[in-house]
């Protein structure tokens, strides 16, 4: 197959001037009604839930959904599909465990809900390294497929594009805050949406709209073994281990979480995580066709030729399949995905340097709104430089895999101490912390011993640790942190405040 892809296209071009110009303007608008906390952190509380829905649907369509997933597919079949269950199983649990109480509990980001009832100092700071570990190995992913994407779109150099995405998202972040944020992710999700619909139907009607005639070509031009599981994880225990770092590791996101502050009130938040999950599930029944297409129509070989992680798959099946034009939509929409999702991460991970340790531990809690916001946005600039040297770094790799380690970052550094301190009377300070510091580090430490960092990016021959994913040990020892620290120090302050979390939980009495 001939591509363009490499060649800069006017269309393309042009695709990606007209959102970068929306979006900017976008930013315009909101940074003039963007002033108090409140308002750069949680749009001042005024996105309805049909709205926050759509934008928790582009918060979580990420780079590594759309072309991760897709390429993921193309080159290893049916492996590729778990990504894809796992990332949509963690909403029901969100929706029907986390949204209320984190809505009526917390104020700009999910360590108010952990210090709620807790001592703040200890809890803000172990809850910010829980964040800004978790934001960056996602950031990671996200800088890898724009690198790659705007390399391949403009012929421009890996770095230069990094940067160049970087820049750009910082304006986004710096100026507009979170209501520039929601509606770039609003705009976003639903070019994604309906950019990949357009897709699908035009991959399906080659197999005249029968998934089983899809799958019959694969079989016959992959053998069985593509629509089999094993490829890609043969390892049990690893599978385990992906599947429960992809369904809690959504529970601890925390640009995820931290969306359920921009509704009014719990109701709001429960319907707009309705919302996202019709939304979410929708695109991930419909993007492995994708990329079981792109198998069959443009061939692995090809896919592998232009990077060898597979991101590049769905692209080169657009091209294939609507031209150049096509092309040039797409790759705008994949880039408007990471650049709306970097900037949600982003703030995210800004969020908690100001709020969490700036305002909460420096300061007591005593700052001026000014200087909250000068200080949030001092910390975007410097969590938007670490992002693009990171995503130098780890050139090459599969953004979809590199999604699947934040989220074990996720999952056992937020997630344990997020959800007992919500369910479990006897959580104290000293637990709460050490299950955050033991998860977190733990498991960053695991993930640079895998095979992923150990082999693959310092090129050492044998890892250390066997597990490409360390989620079910390290989200494992966190949750035996939490149990045994707070059953050796108890907290009986904090026991007692119990109760009164419960009525604010359920009814939400005093809840902002």
């Amino acid at each position: 197959m001939q591509t363009s892809l490499g060649q800069p296209t006017t269309l393309g071009i042009t695709f990606f001037m007209i959102f970068v110009a929306v979006s900017l303007l976008i930013t315009y608008w909101a940074a003039r009604r963007t002033k108090t906390t409140t308002e750069y952190y949680a749009a001042a509380r005024s996105v309805t839930a049909l709205q926050n829905g759509i934008a928790l649907a582009g918060d979580y369509m990420s780079a590594a959904s759309f072309l991760g997933i897709a390429g993921m597919v193309a080159l290893t079949g049916f492996d590729g599909m778990i990504y894809a269950v796992g990332w949509l199983v963690g909403w029901p649990v969100l929706l029907f465990l986390i949204a209320e109480p984190l809505r009526n509990l917390g104020k700009f980001t999910f360590a108010d809900v952990v210090a709620y009832r807790l001592r703040q100092r200890p809890i803000r700071i172990a809850a910010a390294v829980g964040s800004i570990l978790t934001v960056l190995f996602y950031t990671i992913a996200q800088m890898v497929g724009a690198g790659t994407l705007i390399k391949l779109m403009f012929g421009l150099p890996y770095e230069a594009a990094i940067i160049i995405v970087g820049v750009v998202m910082l304006m986004y972040v710096l100026f507009g805050g979170m209501l520039a944020t929601t509606w770039v992710q609003i705009i976003k999700a639903i070019l994604l949406l309906g950019g990949v619909t357009v897709l699908m139907l035009l991959t399906m009607a080659h197999f005249h709209f029968s998934p089983g005639e899809l799958y019959s070509a694969v079989a016959a031009r992959f053998g069985q073994a593509a629509l089999e599981p094993g490829k890609l994880i043969s390892n049990p225990l690893d599978a385990v281990s992906l599947g429960l770092a992809l369904m809690f590791g959504l529970l601890g996101l925390p640009h995820i979480l931290m969306r359920f502050y921009t509704v009014p009130d719990a109701k709001e938040a429960r319907k707009s995580v309705a919302w996202a999950t019709g939304f979410i599930g929708y695109f991930y029944c419909i993007i492995p066709l994708v990329g079981f297409g792109a198998s069959v129509l443009v061939g692995r070989e090809v896919i592998a030729g232009i990077d060898k992680g597979g991101n590049m798959a769905a692209l080169l099946l657009a091209e294939l399949l609507g031209g150049v034009p096509f092309l040039g939509f797409i790759a705008a929409v994949a880039f408007a995905t990471i650049l709306a999702v970097v900037a949600g991460l982003t703030l995210a991970g800004a969020s908690a340097l100001s709020h969490d340790i700036y305002v909460n531990v420096v300061k007591g809690g005593k700052a001026t709104e000014m200087e909250q916001v000068k200080v949030a946005r001092t910390a975007t600039i410097f969590i938007g430089v670490l992002a693009i040297l990171l995503g130098i770094l780890f050139k090459g790799q599969n953004v979809a895999f590199m999604v699947g380690l934040a989220f074990a970052v996720a999952c056992s550094a937020n997630f344990p101490a997020l959800f007992l301190s919500i369910t479990w009377r006897k959580m104290s300070t000293a637990g709460a912390t050490a299950s955050i510091i033991v998860g977190a580090l733990l498991a960053t430490l695991l993930i640079i011993l895998s095979p992923t960092v150990w082999v693959d990016v310092f090129k050492n021959p044998v890892a250390v640790f066997p597990l490409k994913n360390p989620a079910i040990i390290s989200m494992t020892a966190s949750f035996v942190t939490a149990f045994v620290v707070s059953l050796l120090v108890p907290d009986k302050e904090a026991e007692a405040k119990f109760s009164a979390e419960r009525i604010r939980t359920y009814l939400a009495a005093g809840a902002e």
